[in-house]
């Protein structure tokens, strides 16, 4: 498929879910112009902040690959990826993000994450939810058993 097609399948997901009672947001990914998985959001639906369509199509990728990397995968959006997805995206992997509707127009009709972008500039003992480190004597040592392990699988 062309990256026209493939993108115009992440649109009509988001159309589709729209008629469905999801989020007005879908996804593919794609290898080589071959469609792997899709994503719709299902935020309300599933009850689940972190389903939005990207993650869904990341996990759903992952799962049929039986990896956590998508190095040499394209993710088709029908929006701008917002920064909990962005994350994800670059945790994956993926070689290139392709996106419809702009995080501008998502704010024009409710979906506003400029707030999280105005947090992450912040020191984290200003920002609205609350930082505090405990018992970090305590929880570094798993990060010393991961340090020392000789058969671990990095990411």
């Amino acid at each position: 498929m062309t990256n026209q097609l493939l993108m115009q399948k992440a649109i009509a997901l988001s159309i589709e879910n729209v008629k469905c009672g999801g989020g007005p947001f879908g996804a593919v990914i794609a290898r080589n112009g071959t469609i792997i998985s899709t994503g719709v959001n299902r935020v309300t639906i599933n009850h689940d902040p972190t389903a939005h369509a990207e993650i869904m199509a990341i996990r759903q990728a992952a799962h049929t690959l039986g990896t956590f990397d998508l190095s040499g995968h394209e993710i088709f959006t029908s929006c701008e990826p917002c920064p909990m997805c962005l994350s994800a995206i670059y945790w994956a992997h993926l070689d290139k993000i392709y996106y419809g509707n702009t995080k501008i127009d998502a704010k024009e009709i409710g979906f506003d994450d400029s707030f999280i972008y105005d947090e992450l500039a912040l020191k984290p003992e200003n920002r609205k939810i609350r930082l505090e480190q405990l018992l970090r004597e305590e929880a570094i040592l798993a990060f010393e058993d991961w340090k020392n392990k000789a058969d671990k699988v990095e990411y």
